[in-house]
């Protein structure tokens, strides 16, 4: 049965950092990717990985690594300089076939349960 799992998340003050968790079972997956949903909006992709290859939406960039450790079937996000607009419940997801960056919530087929990130001013 596949899960994903993510912890990490918390209340941290405007210009500190986080790091996210995802721990993936059941199998291993091509592409994961993280996405974020703020309170009244719709769930935006903020960064995937494929392999040795990275994307992050703009507003991220420069400030977030996506990063993976195969060994341990996890995927962590490193988030630094947080802003308050990234307060949100992140979620981990992942997709089971073989592809380029995906960047839309349909082209993934597991989800994490979220964990709340809260960035106060």
């Amino acid at each position: 049965q596949v899960q994903l799992v993510e912890s990490g998340g918390g209340l941290v003050q405007a210009g500190g950092s986080l790091r996210l968790s995802c721990a993936v079972s059941g199998r291993t997956f091509p592409l994961m990717g993280w996405f974020r949903q703020a309170p009244g909006k719709a769930r935006e992709f903020v960064a995937a990985l494929r392999g040795g290859s990275t994307f992050y939406a703009d507003s991220v960039k420069g400030r977030f690594t996506i990063s993976r450790d195969n060994s341990r079937n996890g995927v962590y996000l490193q988030m630094n300089s947080l802003k308050p607009e990234d307060t949100a419940v992140y979620y981990c997801a992942a997709r089971m076939v073989q592809s380029l960056i995906v960047t839309t919530t349909r082209g993934y087929d597991y989800w994490g349960q979220g964990t709340q990130v809260t960035v106060s001013t």
